[in-house]
């Protein structure tokens, strides 16, 4: 309780725009990751701060408060940078629909400047964000993103920042080289990403450039994250800190977690998503040395009117276009990351593969296999939002299904199916963002029982993150559509477009015997199937529990 006193009493007189603390228990200040009394003084003189940001995906009302925070540690003395890891683009209908330059225009309004890549910034390819960050007024770091054509790295690996005291800080980028399948492959073929030990060697000829000019600090802005995910590759931020000699510090991205260390006390740090939080790292200027870092919740930070007016002005402008209400919804719907569309089967995963088969099939079915031969799957990273009960707009739909992906449709045998299924749960029950949503099919996942890894997928000549299965040894199929299975048989797999480029671990669909695009948007399928098959209302007889096809032996 005297603590509870006490930060309350320092923040009261420090003015921190910060409120609503006395009525708040002290683990649920820690739930909110908010500072405590002692992360904050009153003197930040002859101190680097550095605020950092991650996965912001478009929240950008967010961007409000970093001039408001970074005028606070201003007015106490410190030298303020801000900085973001990366996914700033993608992820609300306020920044999917100028295909990402809203994003770049509030963070020149908030005033960033430095920032690394993360996968969602190739959403909509790589022309689109080189030409986007032409308008940047910060500059974008990092090393291990190479055009083909040239062999060369598409951006600066590292910058040097010197404070006004002379202090140097050598900052190097990394991007995942999950990018080459968590984006739709054929919109970044002009680009590669160093991959397993070449990303190590990558970092470390970063570090060492930035020794080699004597730098005082070297931190890493990494969008890599520290998934399960990820661990197989050891493509995780804390891989790359044990790996790669020479970090003082890295400020992570990817995967949204909220941490100020890693899992062993690595000194990493990411924010989680959405301008949750903000980071900061306390440098002395004097001693060239981490004094400190911790993070910030936004919902105590009040918003600088002049940034906010600009989010507004864009929020207003796209709720105009696409706020209407078309339909209601009865039940929640899951578009949870875990436990969710990444984890298990949800109800909002069966209605949206549900409205990509409908779309394709009303009009008269597939050619070459029979209807009962056709099923759904859409990965379930695909699927970002929840729907609650009440109104449904477009704006609701567009931060649902984000990626203006299209319905495709790949054909493939019964073996190849067992293939898909059994390399997009690998990691399960720990998050995948291909783990499948399906329609159609009855299936059931052993995740006591091991992954048997086989050779690494390619993508036309370029290695995938992913492995195959060696093996068929987790997952099982009992029936289609409610007939029994047979792996010899030839099934229609309605998809979508990213899926059967290769994306996620679905190289089984980009291999396919023949697979062909509808050209059908999936919101649009979404849309159609809730206004026409559903009547305007998605009932809780419907869709108010997952239907059950896909089970799970934990």
């Amino acid at each position: 309780m005297r603590k509870l006193l006490s930060m309350v009493l320092v923040l009261a007189l420090l003015a921190v725009s910060m409120t609503a603390l006395a009525d708040k228990t002290k683990e649920e200040y820690a739930a909110d990751a908010v500072v405590y009394a002692s992360d904050l003084r009153t003197d930040y003189s002859n101190t680097t701060v550095i605020l950092s940001t991650n996965d912001v995906h478009g929240a950008i009302e967010g961007y409000a408060c970093i001039p408001v925070l970074r005028k606070w540690f201003q007015d106490r003395g410190a030298d303020v940078l801000v900085v973001d890891c990366g996914d700033f683009v993608r992820g609300t209908p306020y920044v999917n629909i100028s295909k990402g330059a809203t994003a770049i225009e509030m963070m020149n309004a908030a005033g960033y400047d430095y920032v690394t890549l993360g996968n969602h910034e190739f959403d909509f390819g790589y022309v689109q964000i080189m030409e986007n960050l032409k308008n940047a007024e910060f500059k974008a770091i990092s090393s291990n993103i190479i055009l083909d054509e040239t062999g060369e790295s598409i951006l600066p690996g590292t910058a040097v920042y010197t404070s006004p005291s002379g202090m140097t800080i050598g900052f190097f980028g990394l991007g995942t080289p999950e990018t080459a399948t968590k984006v739709n492959p054929g919109l970044i073929r002009e680009i590669s990403f160093t991959t397993f030990d070449a990303l190590y060697a990558n970092a470390q000829q970063d570090v060492d450039t930035l020794r080699a000019q004597n730098v005082d600090l070297v931190i890493g802005l990494v969008h890599l994250g520290v998934d399960v995910e990820s661990a197989l590759n050891g493509y995780r931020s804390s891989d790359v800190f044990a790996k790669v000699n020479g970090i003082d510090f890295i400020l992570d991205g990817h995967s949204h977690t909220v941490m100020t260390s890693g899992e062993n006390g690595e000194p990493i740090m990411s924010t989680g998503t959405a301008f949750a939080n903000i980071g900061v790292l306390v440098i002395s200027n004097e001693t060239k040395a981490i004094e400190n870092n911790f993070l910030v919740s936004t919902k105590y930070l009040d918003k600088d009117p002049e940034v906010l007016d600009k989010a507004r002005s864009i929020i207003d402008e796209v709720d105009a276009q696409y706020g209407n209400v078309f339909a209601t919804s009865e039940v929640r719907l899951n578009g949870e990351k875990a436990p969710g569309n990444r984890t298990e089967e949800t109800n909002l995963g069966d209605l949206v593969t549900d409205a990509m088969v409908w779309s394709v099939v009303k009009e008269g079915g597939i050619e070459q296999v029979e209807p009962n031969a056709v099923v759904g799957i859409t990965n379930g990273g695909g699927i970002r939002a929840t729907i609650e009960p009440g109104e449904i707009s477009m704006n609701t739909i567009n931060t649902v299904l984000p990626f203006g992906n299209t319905v495709a449709v790949a054909y493939v045998t019964g073996y190849e199916l067992l293939e898909a299924l059994e390399a997009s749960t690998f990691c399960t029950p720990d998050p995948i963002g291909g783990y499948p949503q399906t329609s159609g099919i009855t299936w059931h996942l052993d995740t006591t029982v091991p992954y048997e890894q086989g050779d690494v997928y390619t993508l036309e000549g370029k290695e995938s993150s992913y492995f195959a299965p060696a093996a068929i040894r987790r997952v099982t199929i009992t029936a289609i559509n409610g007939e029994p299975f047979d792996p010899s048989a030839t099934y229609a797999v309605v998809t979508n477009n990213f899926c059967t480029a290769g994306g996620d671990t679905y190289n089984v669909f980009y291999n396919a015997s023949y697979s062909f695009d509808t050209g059908i948007p999936m919101d649009e399928a979404l849309v159609n199937y809730i206004t026409e098959a559903l009547g305007g209302t998605i009932t809780a007889e419907a869709y108010g529990e997952p239907r059950g096809n896909a089970t799970q032996t934990r």
